[in-house]
């Protein structure tokens, strides 16, 4: 396929392009015209060879399975069964202060002769998982490998894939992106499954199904417990959920957050003198994204950026993620820490000024303590399915946010299993079964480590290397109620 900047040059609007008058009328909000458009209004869409004329399509099994065979995730993804369209699909929904915005999705469906790949499908709603690039794309599979995973994952296998992009990325409208806002992202999900539905049955490409299959990884696991949480409370009418499976998330902010903001205290207590000694990897990352996202949500996370960062970084910090720089650029213009870790927030050359995380710790009920716990997970009880996946031993999103959310589903009556890939391949046989064990073994014999404790080495990468163990695992349980 062509590259990025290329595969961009054929987006155009909904009216420019040969679409059925039944799409463009499905994509119609009714009303004044001064109110905005419905949500999951269809604002564009394109499919296949109006993303990339030289491609073939759909595209062959055959060229998938070079793809997976030459990234070396063959082993998990199996051989397609099916060929694979792409549609793109711009649409209506609201930002978390309730306004109208703009965020588009990609649509994966499969194709082919074989009885897996033809007639009503059942729909995989993927969420995808923290990005700092601002062109982040999941329909541009030759240049977003999380996009090309999924594709083979689920939609080569059978599955229509509805994976949006998220408010804030890609063509989308708002400004910023509202990361790890519960309700926010939900209705973000759930617009993005009526448009990608809307669409469908308007172009005639695939058909879905009324089975429905939630999962995601990273951020996208909070936002896929989210948007079960969401669907199951306000869309029953609309959608029924048959299984999900959030992987790798944060779910438990509140614990997670407050970890973070007493790094510091933790760390003094310890003896050492790396105030970011309990930092996750990543975080000087994620946590400009997280303080934009909560002060543009709820507005009291600081009265001006200057509160909560350090003075190299508090005239643009606000507004520098996601970007349409590498992070490689970024740090090398000072706009990000020098640390190879991303742990560095705290400290001489770090990001955040230490009398801003004092006082955030002080507050529980309101600003970040107050958003944590507005957008935690452990507080409803989930009606359809749901397994869970993580690595013990992840150093970026960690493993409690996983296993107090099995405690406290279990605490409600539901059980919810949990595959950690760190466990004991023998003790997971007896309990998930000979599949997720081997799952785990062939993890650990990829990625050896002498233990499964935060930072042994040869587990720095694992919440990155774990994503295509889980999404295996998550197809493996989402077959026990396919149909």
């Amino acid at each position: 396929m062509k590259s990025k900047e290329s595969w961009m040059r054929f987006l155009r609007p909904l009216s420019l392009l040969p679409l059925t008058a039944a799409l463009v009328l499905a994509g119609c909000g009714g009303g004044s015209e001064d109110a905005p458009p419905a949500r999951g209004t269809i604002m564009s869409a394109l499919a296949d060879a109006q993303l990339n004329p030289n491609q073939t399509w759909p595209i062959p099994a055959a060229q998938i399975d070079a793809g997976t065979s030459a990234s070396g995730v063959q082993a998990l993804t199996g051989a397609a069964t099916c060929d694979v369209h792409i549609a793109y699909v711009l649409y209506m929904t609201r930002d978390p202060k309730g306004e109208a915005a703009t965020a588009s999705t990609a649509v994966f469906v499969p194709s082919g002769t074989n009885a897996a790949c033809t007639g009503s499908r059942p729909v995989v709603l993927y969420a995808h998982g923290t990005t700092t690039e601002k062109a982040f794309n999941m329909a541009d599979i030759a240049n977003n490998q999380e996009g090309s995973l999924t594709a083979a994952m689920f939609a080569a296998q059978g599955y229509i894939v509805v994976a949006p992009n998220y408010l804030g990325y890609d063509l989308s409208s708002l400004s910023y992106h509202p990361y790890l806002n519960a309700e926010a992202q939900a209705v973000d999900m759930v617009d993005g499954l009526r448009a990608a539905k809307s669409y469908l049955t308007a172009s005639g490409l695939g058909t879905p199904s009324a089975q429905l299959f939630v999962t995601g990884y990273s951020e996208g696991g909070h936002v896929a417990m989210a948007t079960q949480k969401v669907l199951e409370r306000d869309y029953a009418s609309e959608f029924t959920v048959t299984a999900a499976a959030p992987m790798s998330g944060p779910y438990n902010l509140t614990r997670f957050v407050t970890q973070i903001l007493a790094s510091p205290d933790y760390c003094t207590s310890l003896g050492s003198s790396d105030p970011n000694c309990a930092v996750n990897a990543g975080a000087t990352l994620f946590t400009p994204l997280l303080l934009t996202s909560w002060q543009k949500s709820y507005g009291d996370v600081y009265s001006t950026p200057a509160d909560a960062y350090q003075s190299a970084y508090a005239g643009f910090m606000e507004t520098l993620l996601p970007s349409n720089s590498s992070v490689s650029d970024l740090i090398a213009a000072g706009k990000l820490p020098a640390d190879s870790t991303f742990r560095k927030l705290y400290g001489t050359g770090g990001m955040i000024n230490d009398s801003f995380r004092t006082a955030a710790l002080t507050n529980a009920n309101g600003g970040m303590l107050g958003a944590a716990a507005t957008n935690s997970l452990l507080n409803w009880t989930p009606k359809a399915p749901m397994a869970m996946c993580y690595s013990a031993a992840d150093p970026t999103v960690f493993a409690y946010n996983t296993t107090d959310a099995q405690t406290y589903f279990g605490t409600k009556g539901v059980a919810v299993p949990a595959l950690d890939l760190r466990g004991n391949p023998a003790t997971i046989a007896g309990t998930l079964g000979t599949a997720a064990a081997t799952l785990a073994g062939a993890f650990q014999a990829t990625y050896p480590a002498a233990s499964s404790t935060v930072g042994t080495p040869g587990t720095e990468q694992d919440h990155a290397d774990a994503a295509p163990f889980c999404a295996a695992f998550v197809r493996g349980y989402f077959a026990n109620f396919a149909q």
